[in-house]
C-alpha cells in the first residue's frame, strides 16, 4: 500500500539506484518531447550553417585571434544552450505537477531529493545529446570543406557548452520547484534568459558609463553571470586573445593570467551546486499536490 503525498513516512537512506531509475524515465520522456527535438534540430541547423558558411583561415576582425567559425559558434552557444536549458528545466517539474504524474511518483517509496535528483540526471543526460548533436553537425559539416575546423577545438567548446548547460538547467529546476504553473515557469524561464544573456552585457555596460565603475568591480559584475564566464572561458580553450573582451578582460590577464580559466569555470560550477541545491531544498519544503 501506497502512503499518502504528505504523510509522514518513515526515514530510509538514499538511494542512487531510485535516481537512476527516475533519471532514465526522464530521459525517455524527453526524447518524446517534440520541442525538446525542435530544439536540437535548430541548434545543429544553425551550428552546421556556421561551418559551412565560415571563411576558412581567417580571422574575425577584433575577436583577438578566434577563428570565424570559433567566434561564431561560441555567440550561437550563448544564445541557444541558456535557453534549452532554462526552459527544459522550468517546463518538467511544473509541467508534471499541472498534469498530475508528480503526485503520482510522489505516492511511491521514493523521496523528493531521489526525485529532484533524478530529474536533473535525466535532463542532464538530454541536453549532453543536444549538444553533441549540434557540435557533431558542425563537425560533419566542416570535414566537407577543404579547411576543416580543428576537431579539438569543437570538442572543448562542446564539454563547455554542456558545463554551461548543467548551471541552466540548475536554475531552471529551481524554477519549476517554486512555480505551480507550467506556463508560469516558463514565462520567468525566458526572463532569466534575456536577464543573463542580453540584459547582462547591456546592464553592465550601463553601469560602467553611469557609475564609473573600477575595472576591478566591473570584472567581478561580469563574472557573476555564468554565460560570461562561459564566454570567458571559451576564449582561454581557443587560445584567444581576453583583450577582446574589453577592460574586463584585461583585467582578468594582468591580475590572474593563466588561472583565469580555473575562475570561469569554478564559476559555472558554483551556479550549478548552488542552484541545485536550492532546487532540492524547495521542492522538498514546498507543496507538490
Amino acid at each position: 500500500m501506497t502512503a499518502a503525498v504528505g504523510a509522514p513516512t518513515v526515514p530510509r537512506t538514499f538511494e542512487l539506484r531510485l535516481v537512476s531509475v527516475i533519471a532514465r524515465k526522464v530521459i525517455r520522456e524527453a526524447s518524446r518531447d517534440r520541442w525538446f527535438w525542435l530544439y536540437c534540430a535548430g541548434f545543429a541547423a544553425l551550428a552546421g550553417a556556421i561551418t559551412v558558411t565560415a571563411v576558412p583561415d581567417q580571422n574575425l576582425i577584433g575577436s583577438g585571434g578566434f577563428g570565424r567559425t570559433a567566434a561564431s559558434l561560441v555567440a550561437l552557444v550563448q544564445l541557444v544552450v541558456p535557453l534549452m536549458a532554462l526552459t527544459l528545466g522550468a517546463r518538467y517539474l511544473a509541467g508534471e505537477r499541472d498534469s498530475g504524474t508528480l503526485v503520482f511518483l510522489l505516492c511511491h517509496p521514493v523521496s523528493r531529493t531521489e526525485v529532484l535528483l533524478g530529474t536533473y540526471v535525466g535532463l542532464a543526460g538530454s541536453m549532453f545529446a543536444a549538444v553533441t548533436t549540434g557540435f557533431g553537425a558542425a563537425g560533419l559539416f566542416s570535414a566537407l570543406r577543404s579547411a576543416p575546423t580543428d576537431p579539438v577545438l569543437l570538442v572543448s567548446l562542446a564539454a563547455l557548452s554542456w558545463l554551461l548547460s548543467l548551471a541552466m538547467l540548475g536554475i531552471g529546476l529551481l524554477i519549476s520547484s517554486t512555480v505551480r504553473s507550467a506556463s508560469t515557469a516558463l514565462g520567468m524561464a525566458l526572463f532569466v534568459w534575456l536577464s543573463v544573456v542580453f540584459l547582462g552585457d547591456l546592464g553592465v555596460m550601463g553601469t560602467v558609463v553611469a557609475t564609473r565603475l573600477p575595472v576591478s568591480a566591473l570584472f567581478a559584475t561580469v563574472m557573476v553571470n555564468p554565460v560570461e564566464a562561459f564566454r570567458l572561458a571559451s576564449v582561454v580553450a581557443l587560445d584567444g586573445s581576453l583583450d577582446a573582451l574589453g577592460p574586463a578582460g584585461t583585467y582578468a590577464v594582468d591580475r590572474f593570467g593563466d588561472g583565469i580559466a580555473n575562475i570561469a569555470l569554478g564559476v559555472m560550477a558554483a551556479w550549478t551546486v548552488s542552484a541545485v541545491g536550492a532546487a532540492v531544498l524547495a521542492f522538498r519544503r514546498g507543496d507538490q499536490t
